[in-house]
């Protein structure tokens, strides 16, 4: 799709917008190895094991390898927090900032799968939570960067982490088994109880999760990019579904979504295609990395 008509998305639906982004933005414009998921596991492997292992081998995810460092780690070394450590010195580019900016021009909320706070730290962000009460450091979902207290995530400008931040390293998910402990704490939030589960909310506020993240993702138009939305994306593949199956109870209350990508001609992205395209949300793809990271922010 043509760089216009991507700005032209942006510029119809900024009223109503929410970005996802991943890791993606913090591997543009070369590509540092030193920054793949896979090259930090590789580092954690060297730290736990004294098999020597050069990649992680085909058939076995990134969430999945996780589990294995664990059950390799009899050294009892503290994983999260070491992988927390390998991207302490990690720095915004230009490309941050632009785009950050820009989504704080629309007064949009901001999503990560990110940890660190290389987006946060592309502008002088401070540290806000919704709720303060029955605040936990493994789920820190009530708790933001960004300029000023919001009552509700979906009221403005915030940058929040979906899989954990790094100031609380036991927030970190990291494992298969993470995943599922964060499935099982938004299931409970979203099915469970009578009056304060989101699926049988009569109204679109006062849920459970009214005060974090998830609010966002179930109430707002989705732009996702940076983001591989692979196999291993257990958690948030998951919510899409869930997305999916309230618009389809609640039909008046469905938002649009997009994921921009850049076309890499793999037969294996079909099957991510097919399946965004049947949760909601349109495949739009670029030739440029560029056009991702820069020419649809000028």
């Amino acid at each position: 799709m043509p760089v216009n008509q991507i700005k032209e998305i942006l510029e119809e639906n900024k009223e109503n917008l929410a970005f996802i982004i991943g890791n993606g933005i913090n591997r543009f414009p070369d590509n540092p190895e030193s920054r793949s998921w896979d090259n930090l596991l590789m580092a954690l492997w060297r730290q736990v094991s004294k098999r020597q292992l050069n990649y992680r081998p085909a058939g076995i995810s990134t969430t999945e390898f996780y589990d294995v460092l664990e059950l390799e780690n009899n050294q009892h070394i503290n994983l999260q927090e070491s992988f927390c450590r390998l991207m302490a010195d990690w720095k915004p580019g230009a490309h941050h900032k632009l785009i950050t900016q820009k989504i704080k021009s629309f007064n949009a909320p901001l999503l990560t799968t990110n940890f660190e706070e290389t987006i946060a730290s592309a502008i002088d962000f401070k540290l806000f939570r919704t709720e303060k009460d029955g605040f936990t450091d493994f789920y820190p979902w009530t708790t933001y960067h960004g300029e000023k207290q919001l009552k509700s995530p979906e009221d403005g400008f915030g940058i929040w982490y979906i899989n954990g931040m790094i100031k609380y390293s036991r927030s970190i998910r990291l494992g298969l088994t993470h995943y599922m402990g964060s499935v099982s704490r938004a299931r409970d939030m979203m099915h469970k109880g009578h009056k304060r589960s989101l699926f049988n909310n009569k109204k679109q506020s006062h849920w459970k999760g009214q005060k974090t993240w998830l609010h966002v993702l179930f109430y707002k138009a989705l732009f996702i990019f940076g983001l591989g939305l692979d196999e291993n994306e257990t958690f948030l593949r998951w919510l899409l579904i869930e997305r999916s199956k309230y618009f389809r109870q609640f039909p008046r209350r469905k938002q649009s979504g997009w994921y921009l990508t850049k076309n890499t001609g793999d037969l294996r992205d079909e099957g991510k295609k097919f399946f965004l395209e049947k949760v909601g949300i349109k495949v739009i793809e670029v030739n440029r990395f560029e056009d991702i990271y820069e020419s649809i922010w000028l």
